[in-house]
């Protein structure tokens, strides 16, 4: 391949055209979509040709990619240590609303806390700890994963999981869960309004990965009196903005 960055940024840049190309594209067209004569454009795929990124397709002068792309983006994404890609983000969230930040999984039937940080502007400490488990139907987090889950799979944890009422504000009847759950669909954000612990209000937001599925989930934890305070927009949006940009991370 052509030495030097340019060359290296040319052949990306036919690499991202050629995505848009799964049957494959003229070499015309192509030269014509990077801005690049057809004798510079030939030559940069003559040499992703010989490493195995793109191969030549049905039409007489057409080219597409190979799936050797795609092995090498899974081998990518499989090496992501999901705290280090999302560490960074969250730190931010953490200074700009000075909340308790808190990162989980989805595993089985419960939410699993993962990385977690404490508020700044507060000695005021969540029960909260790494590792902790908790119920899908009274965290805001949880509910976030039922709302993402494939289809049945409300209906299954609700018979098989230990509906129980923590507080008084715990949702223990099928009906509103699933009207909840349509509106986490529809907003994006999921609240846990003292249904865990009381006092303590929650806000999440999904974090997407490649396959558009949620297995991570991020949010704030605070007091309730606080959230009342200063409003829950306040927070919605910087929350949003995280998991936007861990699921881009992700490739989600």
């Amino acid at each position: 391949m052509p030495h030097g960055s340019q060359s290296l940024s040319r052949a990306f840049q036919l690499i991202e055209v050629l995505s848009g190309f799964p049957n494959g594209c003229p070499l015309a067209r192509l030269s014509e979509l990077v801005e690049l004569n057809k004798s510079t454009t030939h030559r940069i795929l003559q040499a992703l040709s010989a490493m195995g990124y793109v191969t030549h397709a049905g039409a007489a002068g057409s080219y597409r990619l190979t799936a050797k792309l795609v092995a090498v983006g899974q081998k990518a994404l499989s090496s992501l240590n999901i705290i280090q890609v999302a560490a960074p983000f969250l730190e931010t969230l953490n200074l700009e609303t000075g909340e308790t930040v808190n990162l989980s999984h989805w595993e089985a039937d419960h939410t699993v806390l993962i990385y977690k940080l404490e508020p700044t502007r507060s000695v005021m400490r969540t029960h909260a700890y790494i590792g902790q488990q908790s119920a899908l139907h009274c965290t805001a987090m949880g509910k976030l994963y039922l709302a993402h889950a494939a289809e049945g799979y409300v209906e299954r944890y609700w018979a098989n999981a230990r509906i129980e009422r923590l507080t008084e504000h715990t949702i223990v009847a099928l009906d509103a869960l699933h009207a909840e759950l349509a509106q986490i669909r529809a907003t994006g954000i999921a609240f846990d309004r003292e249904e865990n612990e009381l006092g303590v209000s929650c806000i999440a937001a999904p974090v997407f990965d490649v396959k558009q599925r949620v297995e991570y989930a991020i949010s704030t934890s605070l007091p309730t009196s606080r959230l009342a305070a200063q409003g829950q927009e306040a927070l919605i949006g910087p929350i949003r903005l995280a998991a936007r940009q861990i699921s881009a991370e992700l490739g989600g």
